[in-house]
């Protein structure tokens, strides 16, 4: 019975990112910086085959370090019309293929390439924000790959909300239904 709201799960997170103005575009990300919770706003790239997600950061920022030093996040989607949030968390992996890296570079728009090629790396405190310089020759371009392994729906209706949470098992999901 569950699984008609998993595929809804699924076709939402994938219009995420092929419909420009879907609310599930960006989501907050949060990881774990020295035991604290760390949350920033990210863009969804890409929802893959297996239900991972993609994003694009630059390889210099903390989400990068958080990650390698523990690759646990949890992510969160919200739909205000549709009343539904989505929560999701799992293991996030560092893409380090070349290949694949240069396929997702290539899906970076001209004008925003400049935003993964600043000299200093994000977060370096500047005096002057128009004075920030780039290395056109040179990037810092990461892909990483959100895998879940927890997926949380809920959705606000009348005369009930309904709350389930997924849990993936090898390469399946299941679903039960969970008190709102």
């Amino acid at each position: 019975m569950t699984q008609q709201y998993l595929e809804e799960t699924i076709r939402e997170l994938v219009n995420g990112h092929s419909k420009k103005r879907h609310p599930f575009r960006y989501f907050v990300l949060a990881t774990s910086e020295n035991g604290k919770p760390r949350q920033r706003t990210v863009v969804l790239r890409k929802t893959l085959l297996d239900s991972s997600l993609v994003i694009y950061t630059d390889k210099r920022t903390q989400k990068i370090k958080d990650i390698q030093n523990n690759a646990e996040f949890s992510a969160l989607f919200y739909d205000s019309k549709k009343l539904l949030q989505l929560r999701i968390e799992g293991k996030a992996e560092l893409i380090t293929d070349k290949e694949q890296i240069a396929t997702y570079w290539h899906t970076v728009q001209a004008s925003s390439r400049k935003d993964y090629t600043t000299n200093l790396a994000p977060g370096t405190p500047i005096i002057n924000p128009d004075e920030v310089n780039y290395k056109p020759e040179e990037n810092y371009f990461c892909p990483v790959k959100l895998i879940p392994n927890t997926i949380e729906y809920l959705r606000l209706q009348r005369p009930n909300h309904t709350r389930i949470l997924f849990s993936k098992i090898n390469t399946d999901w299941s679903g039960e239904f969970l008190v709102p």
